[in-house]
Parts: C-alpha cells; structure tokens; sequence
C-alpha cells in the first residue's frame, strides 16, 4: 500500500504580483514620459504670451487659441501657411514614392538571384546605421556641384532613398508573397512587371502602409538637411520655419505663442496618418509572426 501524498500547496504569488507591479509602474512612467510634454503643449497653445510668462496654464483664464491661430497664419505674411505646404509636399509625396522605391529594392532582394546580392544587402544594412546627419554635408556638396543647393529637389530627392525601407520591404516579401503565386503567375503568361504591380504590390499592401508610415515620420521631422541645404524661408519645411522663429523670439517675445501653436498644429498630421492607418500598420508589424 503506498503512502498517502502530502497535499499541494500553492505557489507562492507574490513574485508575480511584484513583476506585474513593476512593468505596470514602467508603463506608467512611459506613458507620463511621453503624454505631459503634448499636456503642456495643448495647454500653453490656448494661452497668450502673459500667461506663458506667468506659467498659469492650468488656469481656465487668458484663452487665446483662437487668437494665436489667427496671429500664426498672419505672422510673417503667412509664412507658415507656406512652410506647411512644403511640409506636406515633402513628407507626403516623398513618403509615397520612397515606400514604393523601398518595397521594390526589398522584393528584387528577396525574390531574384543575381550576383553579390547578400553582400549588397550587406551594404544596406550597413547604411542603416549610418546617422542621416553624417550624409548631410556630402549631400550638400554633391548638390552644389549640380546646382540643386537652394531648390526643392535639395531635400526631396534624397529622402526618397531609405536604407530601413529596403529592409523591412523584403521582410515584408518573405512574410506576405509565397513563392508559388508568383510560379503560378508565370506559368499563366505574365511578365515580371505585370506580376509584380498585379500580384505582389496587392499582397504588400500592409507592408507598404508601414513603411510609408515610418517614412512620412521621419521626413516631416527632418531638420539639419533643410538647415544645411536651403536658405530661402519660401522653401522652408515647418520644422525649420519653426526654428527660426523661435530664434527670433529672444528678441522678439511675441513670437513665443505662435511657435507653440504652430508647433500644436505641426503634429496634427500625424496624428492623423497614423490614427487612420494604424489598423494595415499593426498587420504590417506582425509580418510573419504567425506561419
């Protein structure tokens, strides 16, 4: 007859409590990290420039939003009517176009053999570690030996080209289009570019919106290649047409309510692209995740 088993008892849960404790009070701090800088910003947009002096934001006193829109678009002669275009123009566009380039580049790496291929990604990967402002001083002098200093094409073109993009196009390409479809493709008849735009370029959707994503990021917030390549303020993007003004309001304090509410308003599109394109975003992020 075997002994009787001694009853089982409980496995202690305080250590679980504890680490739940704590990765809870990490996302806290992060989120506080991350939220009271755009709490601030909101707040300080709706003041005027005696009550940012006196740091009364959280008094309901002193609402000037309305009036520090209107003195934004009329300061300058409208000058930031003008850089918010050039904004758009250079993140939109440039992210549209740089998200196709991208996926290309990654789908010729993924899915075609040619020679050295692994060591050109090699290269690739290399110049993603490449800090983008290390590129501006040569970008600036290849520029200025065809003319470009000074036009739009200065800060257009070379953001269309991104080390990051190419990468997680063939990410992408591995996660989403099976080789057999496009076997299957071929075997009907069509060409390698009828493919590719008919077949793949559907099926890449969510990779495309991702990488767009990060692009159009990246571009809006660009800064020191603009500083570097551009001196006339018609040209200006509305991170450096910010900058400027907020240089000029040592001098000049009334520019200090404007720069807050430009800078308010020069999150807005992100807010925007990412709140409507978050849903092919996160599928784009998981790609792969699950065969």
């Amino acid at each position: 007859m075997s002994a009787p088993t001694a009853p089982r008892t409980a496995a202690p849960r305080r250590p679980h409590l504890l680490g739940r404790a704590v990765v809870n009070l990490v996302v806290g701090v992060s989120v506080l990290y991350t939220l009271l800088p755009v709490m601030w910003l909101v707040l300080a947009a709706t003041k005027n420039r005696d009550a940012l002096f006196r740091s009364d934001l959280l008094s309901l006193s002193d609402f000037s939003f309305v009036q520090n829109l209107r003195d934004v678009f009329a300061m300058d002669g409208g000058l930031y009517s003008r850089w918010y275009a050039n904004s758009l123009l250079y993140a939109v566009l440039g992210a549209a176009i740089g998200a196709l380039v991208s996926i290309a580049c990654g789908y010729a790496f993924d899915k075609y053999h040619f020679r050295h291929k692994e060591k050109l990604f090699g290269l690739v990967l290399a110049a993603v570690m490449v800090p983008q402002t290390v590129l501006a001083l040569p970008l600036y002098l290849m520029a200025s030996g065809i003319g470009l200093v000074n036009t739009f094409w200065a800060v257009f073109i070379p953001v269309l080209f991104n080390p990051f993009g190419v990468y997680l196009g063939r990410i992408f390409s591995q996660g989403y289009v099976p080789d057999e479809v496009l076997e299957a493709a071929r075997v009907d008849g069509a060409g390698e570019l009828t493919t590719y735009v008919r077949v793949s370029l559907r099926m890449l959707g969510p990779g495309l919106v991702t990488v767009f994503l990060f692009q159009l990021t990246t571009i809006w917030n660009n800064f020191f290649l603009p500083m570097v390549m551009l001196s006339d303020q018609d040209l200006y993007p509305v991170s450096l047409g910010l900058y400027t003004w907020n240089s000029s309001a040592t001098v000049s304090p009334e520019y200090y309510p404007v720069v807050i509410t430009g800078s308010l308003l020069a999150v807005v599109p992100l807010i925007l692209a990412f709140s409507l394109l978050q849903r092919f975003w996160r599928s784009g992020l998981t790609a792969g995740a699950v065969k």
